[in-house]
């Protein structure tokens, strides 16, 4: 199992080998210890420390992790002072291998030269420039939203509304900004990264990038994989991939008639998902957490909106506006993003390599200037999974790399229409809600 090209130095260089304790796969399992570089470390202490959350530690425990920590850590030299302290030994590299094993070390080392290769291509180096136009345009569009609405406020609904999509716009590509900044591929320094941050989604959009980063890096680490992805949890209100659907019908549950979700998806999580529940989680966490700090950015984003709007549009018109922004903000978020994970696997975690892991749970949408820009270059969605700190105007340039080694291990590549990957999430809501309607009927 992923033996690299000793990601994560030793303890020390001068420890014989007879002084290292050998652990065998078995025992990595049962004791739910995690694995890098053939490196053994017991995190079972180390969860609430760990900036990316206790979760994320567990999700991993008993597996190889070493592909996923490569590309959630930028300086892994950085974190090694820590790594030191919770090192217990060493895998035994044969031990527990079978063909499909020796296959999967095979497309790990193979994925680690394309990494390589990417760095030698410079395409883990933010561009200044791309990152700064994209911040002009969000405060020039958001002076325009915040103009018009001066000018005209309701009487003019015309101009109203080209104002609500100003805001609207400057609300969705500050998302795009702040996801990247989560992921430290904006500036070089990640407290850099980590303010900017805090700017972006925090003064600018009214939420917590705390918040986000515990949920996003559990989704992207365990993509679709049930009861660990939170951006799958919908168990009430939708049945998404093959097997869950089929194992709440065969138990008689099923809160919903799922059978006709691919209708009422569109009704209710895009118009719902931002304005309510994202804010509703974003309290609650903040409160149970006591993260006072984050809650210092939200609430220069209230100020902010408090001074920009009230006088003009008082405290309810002011309430209006930002519910109505929510509202289309919501929608394309959604659409931009779940257009690339429903209609692909959604398993349980199966301990596959990373690579194919990211590959079978993740497709993309044909390149374009407009698909670029609309969806923050989430179209290439599997780069972006595969490469998570990698600037996302690079993106492109790794994924004729990324196909190449698709083809080698016959793994497919998925690349959509805009359309067509559209339509998809409608056709593979219908596909599982049809599957647990069947189970829930016996009728196959």
């Amino acid at each position: 199992m992923g033996k690299g090209a000793n990601l994560v130095p030793n303890e020390s260089e001068n420890v014989e080998k007879n002084e290292v304790k050998i652990l065998k796969w078995n025992e990595i399992r049962k004791n739910k210890w995690i694995v890098i570089d053939n490196n053994v470390y017991d995190v079972s202490r180390f969860g609430k420390k760990h900036p990316g959350g206790e979760t994320l530690l567990k999700n991993n425990v008993g597996q190889d992790a070493t592909d996923a920590f490569i590309s959630f850590h930028k300086d892994v030299k950085k974190v090694e002072k820590y790594l030191k302290t919770l090192k217990i030994g060493r895998v035994v590299p044969e031990s527990d291998v079978n063909q499909n094993e020796e296959r999967k070390d095979e497309l790990h080392k193979d994925f680690q030269q394309l990494r390589k290769m990417a760095e030698g291509m410079d395409l883990f180096k933010p561009s200044a420039w791309f990152y700064s136009l994209h911040f002009l345009q969000l405060i020039v569009l958001d002076l325009i939203g915040t103009y018009l609405i001066y000018q005209s406020g309701y009487q003019n609904w015309l101009t109203y509304f080209i104002a609500v999509a100003c805001l609207v716009t400057t609300q969705a590509q500050a998302g795009w900004l702040q996801h990247d900044l989560g992921h430290l591929s904006v500036f070089k320094l990640t407290k850099m990264n980590h303010f900017a941050h805090r700017v972006v989604i925090g003064a600018i959009m009214g939420f917590s990038a705390d918040w986000w980063n515990s949920r996003h890096f559990k989704h992207h680490a365990k993509p679709n994989a049930i009861k660990k992805d939170p951006d799958i949890r919908f168990s009430y209100f939708f049945l998404l991939g093959k097997i869950l659907p089929k194992e709440i019908g065969k138990k008689k549950k099923g809160w919903l008639p799922y059978n006709l979700q691919q209708f009422y998806f569109f009704f209710t999580l895009p118009p719902f998902l931002i304005p309510i529940l994202s804010a509703a989680e974003t309290a609650i966490y903040l409160t149970r957490r006591k993260k006072f700090y984050e809650m210092m950015w939200i609430g220069i984003f209230s100020i902010r909106w408090y001074l920009m709007f009230v006088p003009m549009l008082g405290i309810y018109g002011t309430i209006k506006l930002l519910l109505l922004v929510r509202f289309f903000q919501s929608y394309w978020f959604i659409w931009s993003t779940q257009m690339s994970h429903l209609p692909m696997e959604v398993d349980y975690d199966k301990d596959l390599s990373w690579f194919r892991t990211q590959l079978i749970t993740t497709c993309n949408v044909e390149k374009s200037a407009f698909n670029d820009w609309v969806s923050g270059h989430l179209n290439f969605q599997i780069e972006h999974h595969l490469f998570p700190t990698m600037p996302r105007h690079n993106l492109y340039k790794i994924a004729p790399h990324v196909k190449k080694l698709c083809e080698k291990y016959g793994i497919e590549y998925q690349c959509k229409t805009m359309s067509q990957a559209t339509f998809d999430i409608y056709n593979c809501l219908k596909e599982s809600g049809e599957i647990w309607y069947e189970a829930y009927n016996n009728m196959g």
